[in-house]
């Protein structure tokens, strides 16, 4: 197997052991949800339910607020007990719907249009616009506008991420052995869409009964292909993934559509052929519960807006005491202060560290060694990025490539002074942005 690449990178361990193995399980419905309003990138869903009202499963709650925006759904039957601020899975406190259970677990009425692909473009844009559905693997682009490119814009290739890159995760991986088909599915409706002539799966090469199933299930596909890739974070980013398996280049401040590109996630491809097909909203997805002190790591097919809490205790609990709490991959996911947080449209997966392990390490003065320039998957050098935002000279900031870091994570894994370099740009990508926000 030729296996393809990009610039740059970094070999972390994978840690997929823990999980790898644990088929997809139905998680039971729980005895309270919270729906967030900002599941995605755009503005935050407005409601249209009260306190008190009753809802069943399915049943639109929240109206997309704009263009760039989602409706979101109840992902449970029962009564809206709150509508306020909970714990977000960013970390941050949010706006959401809270949800406490019938125990009925009524849900609207579902179709089945088994000629689905025969179906006009404008009713499957609808169908997916109606559904809620968002980018899931962790960035929440709202996928109706990614499917609706400027007029004159020419999309002539569709990838599927099944990269799955982040350390821990295999959430989409159990998809891929699983629900194969329905991914396949997914991208016929998504190529179909866009006026697509050519889709790809890349998948990399950790996954390599996935590369064979998908392999053999695409070779009476035409015009699909699965490209096998090196093991190699952020293999999974959008621009290093375009790149690796077409050698196109997304120009800076550039989106992929630019290179005549759509790319979308397999859970995502997933959830537009239930949309298409049944038209199903997306109230549901499967997240990885795992880390060495989950007691039985596990991939939860789970109700969007359980919380972490349930799912650990469904996952057998802790076997020691918990240091950290990430929601997403180590890499690029967010801390958490407690499990009280509920899983969104974008949660892959919670990864639980044990004490012993989750030490946090004192920043010291920069050597000038280049390891971070070495391995920027975007050709940047990170610590004169962060350095020009520890003394606030954004303009220099800028200059440097901050509105192009990717906040993949590569430069502070290597850093040898343990500088926080994710941390200060991502400070600088705020600061920037308020200084815009006030011109």
């Amino acid at each position: 197997m030729r296996l393809k690449t990009f610039p740059g990178g970094i070999h972390p361990h994978d840690e997929k052991h823990y999980s790898a193995a644990a088929p997809i399980t139905k998680f039971p419905s729980p005895q309270r949800v919270i729906v967030h309003l900002s599941q995605h990138i755009g503005a935050p869903s407005n409601p249209i339910v009260e306190k008190g009202e009753t809802v069943l499963k399915g049943q639109l709650i929240a109206e997309a607020a704009g263009f760039v925006s989602l409706k979101q759904h109840a992902p449970i039957s029962g009564t809206v007990t709150k509508i306020g601020k909970f714990l977000h899975p960013t970390g941050a406190m949010g706006m959401g719907i809270e949800i406490s259970a019938d125990g009925k677990d009524e849900m609207i009425q579902l179709g089945d249009e088994e000629n689905f692909l025969e179906l006009p473009v404008d009713v499957l844009k609808e169908r997916v616009s109606n559904a809620g559905i968002c980018g899931m693997g962790g960035a929440g682009f709202p996928t109706f506008v990614k499917l609706s490119p400027p007029e004159g814009t020419s999309i002539d290739t569709v990838i599927l991420n099944g990269v799955e890159c982040e350390p821990f995760l295999t959430s989409d991986y159990r998809l891929m052995l699983e629900r194969s088909e329905d991914i396949i599915n997914g991208l016929k409706i998504i190529m179909k869409i866009v006026s697509a002539k050519a889709g790809i799966i890349g998948i990399e090469a950790n996954k390599p009964d996935a590369i064979t199933l998908l392999r053999k299930l695409c070779a009476k596909e035409r015009g699909i292909n699965v490209v096998g890739l090196k093991m190699k974070y952020p293999q999974g980013a959008e621009k290093q993934l375009i790149y690796a398996t077409t050698h196109r280049k997304v120009p800076a401040g550039g989106l992929p559509m630019a290179v005549g590109v759509v790319v979308q996630n397999v859970g995502t491809a997933v959830a537009i052929y239930e949309a298409a097909r049944y038209q199903k909203p997306l109230i549901e997805r499967v997240i990885s519960v795992t880390g060495p002190v989950v007691k039985q790591p596990m991939n939860l097919l789970a109700p969007v807006g359980t919380l972490f809490s349930d799912l650990v205790e469904y996952s057998g609990g802790l076997t020691q005491p918990l240091g950290k709490a990430i929601s997403g991959g180590p890499m690029m996911g967010f801390a958490l202060p407690s499990l009280d947080a509920a899983m969104i449209k974008g949660s892959s997966g919670l990864v639980l560290i044990g004490a012993k392990e989750a030490k946090s390490k004192a920043e010291h003065t920069c050597l000038r060694c280049a390891r971070c320039v070495d391995i920027c998957p975007m050709n940047l050098i990170p610590s004169t990025i962060a350095n020009a935002v520890k003394y606030n000279d954004l303009d220099m900031a800028v200059k440097a490539g901050l509105n192009d870091c990717i906040k993949c994570g590569s430069c502070a894994y290597v850093c040898p002074a343990q500088i926080r370099l994710v941390q200060w740009i991502d400070t600088g990508k705020i600061r920037y942005a308020e200084a815009q926000r006030g011109k």
